[in-house]
């Protein structure tokens, strides 16, 4: 099960809670493997409303019951640590700028208590916001531990904090976390680094989107897929539990430098397992299995709408219709009250 955002947090703290998050990720613990909705690794890390956080003891307490719920019966989850960087707005920080590579605005829209508001120009970090930052990871991974996590997954996709280090476009530092692609890459790196000190590293994994084109402000230049090449062919000296990869959000056939087969491209790189995900069926998920461009397939809306996605998957029954105007509201409606089929 794919990481999504559902924003159901919604109380002081934005703590999960057992009878909506441990209910929602219950109910679908047959999918083998869970990988939570992304959670903040800090308040400086918040850019949505109602998103849960893993940072304080409140929080540590409400994940602990959801990952007991999920192993009661028989499931395997992994929390997704996430900052978002310049996709928030200074609404979530007392009015501070929120950080970035560089002070670029990526012109897009955050999703405020407020409502939808435009982005600003963030701040560029400084060393120290950096290394501070390397800590917050390390110390979000431990408290996953704490909270019975079987394992954390790195959101470094998606236009967020470490793609928009990553990417020219949102990084024109000239220090030692910009220029080259060594350098554009050194946060990711150092924060795994710092990880794998509180968790064994076969338990993190980490999630990458190569081809992201004109989201979040981020576009493809000549040396994004390169980029990405040399994260996945440094991972192969690391154990991690798994490269979680998306393919294109949007049709990137006619944009330069992109790659539009993502599993493909990038499997022949990668020695250990590989993730793929982005609008599979249950049809092409069996598909880039059988021909050897993954390991494992992750299902997002599918599984929002058929809490029994792999029961559905295995007796070939019809799958429920989701409802996307419920995606990100509050409460049950959408989110624990999807009926599991009675075949």
């Amino acid at each position: 099960m794919a990481p999504m955002t559902r924003s159901r947090a919604n109380n002081e703290g934005n703590v999960p809670t057992d009878d909506l998050h441990g209910l929602y990720y219950e109910q679908r613990a047959s999918a083998g493997l869970i990988i939570t909705e992304g959670s903040q690794v800090s308040s400086k890390a918040v850019g949505y409303i109602n998103t849960p956080g893993i940072f304080t003891e409140a929080q540590l307490q409400g994940w602990k019951k959801v990952t007991k719920r999920v192993h009661d019966k028989g499931g395997k989850i992994f929390i997704q640590l996430w900052h978002v960087g310049r996709i928030s707005h200074p609404d979530f920080h007392d009015g501070e700028l929120p950080l970035s590579a560089s002070a670029i605005n990526p012109n897009t829209k955050s999703y405020t208590p407020e409502g939808f508001k435009d982005t600003v120009t963030p701040k560029e970090m400084t060393i120290t916001d950096i290394k501070t930052t390397v800590s917050d990871f390390q110390n979000a991974a431990k408290n996953a531990v704490k909270a019975g996590f079987d394992g954390v997954e790195i959101h470094s996709s998606n236009g967020y904090l470490f793609h928009q280090f990553f990417s020219e476009s949102s990084n024109k530092r000239r220090d030692e976390y910009g220029g080259s692609i060594e350098n554009k890459t050194r946060f990711f790196f150092e924060v795994l680094d710092a990880m794998k000190e509180v968790i064994p590293q076969e338990k993190i994994g980490a999630r990458f989107n190569p081809s992201l084109n004109g989201l979040f402000g981020m576009t493809i230049d000549k040396d994004t897929i390169p980029t990405f090449e040399y994260i996945i062919k440094k991972l192969n000296n690391y154990n991690l539990a798994y490269v979680h990869l998306s393919e294109p959000f949007t049709d990137v056939s006619e944009t330069p430098y992109a790659v539009t087969e993502i599993a493909k491209h990038f499997r022949p790189l990668y020695n250990g397992t590989l993730m793929i995900n982005t609008a599979f069926d249950q049809e092409k998920g069996n598909k880039i299995i059988e021909e050897g461009y993954a390991d494992l397939v992750a299902y997002g809306k599918p599984f929002i709408s058929n809490p029994d996605l792999v029961e559905r998957f295995k007796n070939n029954l019809d799958l429920a219709e989701w409802d996307q105007d419920t995606f990100y509201t509050t409460g049950a409606k959408g989110y624990t009250d999807y009926p599991k089929t009675s075949k």
